[in-house]
C-alpha cells in the first residue's frame, strides 16, 4: 500500500483539535506580555495585553464547545493560564505602577489578589462536576469571573491614563481596591453570565448597536470607555444579585 493510501494513525490528531489549547496559550502569553510592558512603564500596552488575554480566554472555550473538543486537559490548562494572566499579571502591573509605594500592604494586596483568582478558578472547576445545578442558575457566575476581576483590578490605572494627575490616586487606596476585587472573585455573589441567556428578536438590533458602540468607544476613547464599562459592571452587581434571588424564589430554591 502506498503512503498516500495509508489511513491516518490512531495517534494522529487533526489540527483543529489543537486550536482551543492554542488560544489558551495565546491568553497566557498575552498576560505575561502585560508584565513585560509594565517593566518598561508602558502602562497602556499592559492593559491592552490583559484585555487581549481576556478575548482569547472567551474564544478558547467557545471554540472548544463549537468543535466538541472540550477535554480535562484543556480545562486544566485554561485554569493555569487564567491564574497567570488574570491573577499574577494584573497584580504585578499594579504593583509596578502604584502598589510598591504602599509598602507592605501593597505587596499583600498583590498576593491576596493572585490567591483569590486561583481559588476562584479552583472552585469553578469543582462546580463543573455538580450536575444538580438547575439550568437557570447557569446564567450566573458565582463571584466575579477571573477576566472581569483582572479588568476591575486595573481600573485605577485606567482612571489615571484618562484623567492623569487630576485623578486623586493614593497607593493605599489602590491596595484596598485590589483586596476588594479579590474578595469579589471568591465571594458567593451571583454575577451575570452571557451563556444561558436568550434574547428576544426585538432586542437583537439594539444589542448589536451597543456592541458596536462599545468597540468604537474603546478604539476612539479607550480609557474613558474602559473606565465607564468597569463602573457599569460594578453597578450591575446588585442587579444580578436581585435577579438571582428573585429567580431562586420562583424556582423554590
Amino acid at each position: 500500500m502506498s503512503p498516500a493510501n495509508q489511513s491516518p494513525s490512531a495517534k494522529d490528531l487533526p489540527l483543529t483539535r489543537l486550536l482551543p489549547n492554542t488560544l489558551t496559550l495565546f491568553a497566557l502569553c498575552s498576560g505575561l506580555t502585560g508584565i513585560r510592558y509594565a517593566l518598561q512603564d508602558q502602562w497602556e500596552y499592559s492593559i491592552i495585553a490583559i484585555l487581549t488575554a481576556a478575548v482569547f480566554d472567551v474564544l478558547d472555550g467557545r471554540v472548544a464547545r463549537m468543535l466538541s473538543m472540550s477535554s480535562k486537559f484543556g480545562a486544566e490548562l485554561d485554569s493555569l493560564s487564567d491564574t497567570v494572566a488574570f491573577g499574577v499579571a494584573p497584580g504585578f502591573i499594579m504593583y509596578e505602577w502604584m502598589l510598591k509605594d504602599a509598602g507592605g500592604i501593597g505587596w499583600i494586596a498583590v498576593l491576596v489578589f493572585a490567591a483569590c483568582c486561583a481559588l476562584r478558578l479552583a472552585r469553578f472547576n469543582t462546580m463543573l462536576d455538580d450536575h444538580n445545578v438547575p439550568a437557570w442558575a447557569k446564567r450566573y457566575f458565582t463571584g466575579v469571573p477571573a477576566p472581569a476581576g483582572a479588568c476591575l483590578g486595573l481600573l485605577p490605572l485606567a482612571f489615571f491614563l484618562e484623567f492623569g494627575a487630576v485623578a486623586p490616586l493614593i497607593p493605599v487606596a489602590c491596595a484596598v481596591w485590589m483586596l476588594m476585587v479579590g474578595s469579589l472573585m471568591v465571594s458567593r455573589l451571583p454575577t451575570f453570565a452571557l451563556k444561558g441567556w436568550r434574547i428576544e428578536r426585538l432586542w437583537v438590533a439594539p444589542l448589536f448597536a451597543s456592541v458596536v458602540a462599545l468597540v468604537a468607544g474603546l478604539i476612539t476613547n479607550t480609557w474613558l470607555t474602559y473606565s465607564g464599562a468597569g463602573i457599569l459592571y460594578v453597578l450591575a452587581m446588585p442587579v444580578s444579585w436581585y435577579s438571582y434571588r428573585a429567580r431562586s424564589k420562583v424556582e423554590g430554591r
